[in-house]
């Protein structure tokens, strides 16, 4: 078995309280998500793990999410579509290191693990306790505290050859730009030529108060990105992908829920910037030219 889940019905501390720090508490929203996308037919993905971990929580999710499961798909969008792009990688790289920043409760392994990969989930200390509920390390998957921008954690990574990739998705709308350069540079000098995928957000957008996901919750958006090839002049860094739902592959805009796909036409005419105001980068890490580190 590649990673073990707790016995929820016979593990006591599962009903106790959630207690987050205000950015890591947002880790519900993608979690109740993909619970309640897989009660969908012809979903956007199935992932029973989460249905199993929202059941056992002890934590209000008909107060926070009341009358928003409609919406539910959109950051299934995000996180299907970044699967996609992990086991793209992973075929094309035999015994990768996949690396993902700010795993909260996500359960990207058991979607993608190819029976070779070496994983690592990184997140804050007061997520990584709840993720402990339900995950314990293999042989193959470890959990490791730490933060996107810090890069203690950087040398638990190994081994130390070998392809890397890593991933931070709903992380750095949260940081400064300062940090968002900095932790780039710190994964770029530790394994240089490796890739990074992440999301971005408009400046716009992260401006906007309309988020219903967020409406209940305190972690302000921050750093916000209206083009994501100005990284590559943060280093020597070379954007290889960047994508938005308005380019959404064929297969997936089929399943999208009915009512929102007949919205796609009206909102590439009327308000394109909505259907771009969130993207998916792939980006190639490398350090200046100057780093003498």
């Amino acid at each position: 078995m590649s990673v073990a889940m707790v016995n929820l019905a016979s593990t006591s501390t599962l009903s106790e309280p959630v207690v987050l720090g205000e950015v890591s508490e947002t880790l519900m929203i993608p979690l109740w998500c993909r619970a309640i996308e897989s009660e969908r037919r012809r979903g956007l993905l199935h992932d029973p793990k989460a249905q199993a971990m929202v059941a056992a929580l002890d934590y209000d999710f008909d107060r926070r999410f009341a009358d928003l499961r409609r919406l539910a798909f959109r950051a299934c969008l995000r996180t299907v579509m970044i699967d996609r792009w992990v086991q793209r990688f992973i075929r094309a790289r035999r015994h990768a290191t996949v690396v993902e920043i700010g795993t909260g409760l996500n359960t990207r392994f058991e979607r993608v693990d190819d029976g070779a990969l070496r994983w690592f989930d990184v997140d804050l200390p007061d997520s990584m306790a709840l993720r402990r509920r339900f995950f314990t390390d293999t042989s193959r998957r470890t959990m490791i505290e730490g933060a996107f921008g810090d890069e203690d954690w950087l040398a638990r990574i190994e081994p130390a050859e070998g392809p890397k990739l890593f991933i931070v998705e709903a992380v750095l709308v949260y940081l400064d730009e300062a940090v968002v350069r900095r932790g780039f540079e710190q994964i770029a000098r530790a394994f240089p030529g490796s890739e990074i995928i992440f999301d971005t957000v408009t400046t716009r957008a992260v401006s906007s108060r309309n988020r219903p996901m967020m409406k209940s919750y305190q972690a302000p958006f921050v750093w916000g990105c209206d083009d994501p090839r100005v990284i590559e002049g943060w280093a020597q860094h070379r954007l290889r992908e960047t994508t938005t739902i308005d380019e959404l592959p064929r297969e997936l805009r089929r399943r999208v829920p009915l009512e929102h796909r007949l919205m796609l036409p009206y909102l590439r005419w009327r308000k394109p910037e909505l259907l771009r105001s969130h993207a998916l980068n792939r980006v190639e890490l490398h350090p200046p030219m100057t780093d003498d580190r």
